[in-house]
């Protein structure tokens, strides 16, 4: 199982999209009516995979574009300018300014060309977040350490993970943002530990993953499969069966009656042997070369 890191960060952004300006030392004043959506820019076509719309007053607001960005890409910000820019251009009506925040786990990820955009890069408009200078992750506020937690290497990670939700159920918070933030950090440490079982993961957290969203989903997931499973397996079953019933009564008009002692070697053949033995039968005069047949196969 891969970590998609801006799954997870797109989920948290989903559930508080005020998150995004915990990140930025400047905030807009209406930064808690924010919303999070995902945007296709067509001709040509470009995803705007974070935006954070401001709330419609009837008056133009700044929209926000997010980039998460864990893997390196030397053609991020031609990309992420040349969709901002259209974007912008195309909800002109719409927005009064535009700003841009990347997020990356360290500075080593970030493009290694950022010469043709350093006038965007250095103004106020463009916000790069560098997780792992962020501090101290027991300093930080829950949804910016959850963003942290993404980052750490497994053993730090466990430690920090359980701290987290012993923190989460001591903040203050009502049960259903406890329970998003526990939700949040157990699927982290799921996708992050994919070589532990459920119950060495309940171990590490502190916690039942039965409650939580992401095994719900997993154990959904798993269902669905088993289902379609089934009805794949039945319907092999229902052809071998077919064809076992029809190879039986074709032997019995070549060799006659058959005896135990070979219709027992008969159940356990599969459905390609079944219909190997279906061609074969064809050249056989007694039950001895029934026998021959399945002693060689």
């Amino acid at each position: 199982m891969i970590m998609r890191r801006d799954s997870i960060f797109y989920q948290l952004f989903q559930q508080s999209p005020s998150l995004l300006f915990e990140l930025l030392n400047t905030a807009p004043p209406n930064a808690t009516n924010y919303r999070f959506d995902s945007v296709a820019v067509k001709e040509p076509t470009f995803t705007v995979d974070g935006v954070f719309l401001p709330p419609d007053t009837g008056e133009p607001g700044v929209v926000f574009l997010c980039e998460v960005q864990f893997q390196k890409d030397d053609r991020l910000y031609e990309r992420l300018f040349g969709e901002a820019f259209l974007y912008f251009y195309r909800n002109r009506d719409r927005f009064s300014d535009w700003q841009a925040v990347i997020i990356y786990p360290s500075r080593s990820i970030e493009q290694s060309n950022i010469e043709p955009y350093l006038p965007l890069l250095e103004s106020p408009k463009v916000h790069r977040i560098f997780l792992n200078e962020l501090g101290n992750i027991r300093q930080l506020p829950l949804g910016v350490a959850l963003m942290v937690l993404t980052t750490l290497k497994d053993d730090e990670a466990a430690m920090e993970s359980r701290a987290l939700v012993n923190r989460s159920q001591a903040s203050g918070e009502t049960p259903q943002q406890n329970r998003a933030i526990i939700d949040m950090i157990a699927t982290i440490m799921v996708y992050k530990f994919t070589n532990l079982s459920r119950q060495e993961v309940e171990r590490m957290l502190g916690i039942n993953l039965q409650e939580t969203r992401v095994y719900q989903e997993a154990k959904a997931e798993g269902e669905e499969i088993g289902v379609q499973r089934g009805r794949q397996e039945g319907r092999q079953e229902g052809r071998q069966e077919g064809e076992r019933s029809l190879v039986l009564r074709q032997l019995t008009r070549r060799v006659g009656e058959l005896p135990d002692s070979v219709r027992s070697p008969l159940d356990s053949l599969s459905l390609e042997q079944l219909e190997a033995l279906g061609e074969a039968l064809l050249d056989f005069s007694t039950i001895a070369d029934l026998e021959h047949w399945l002693q060689t196969h």
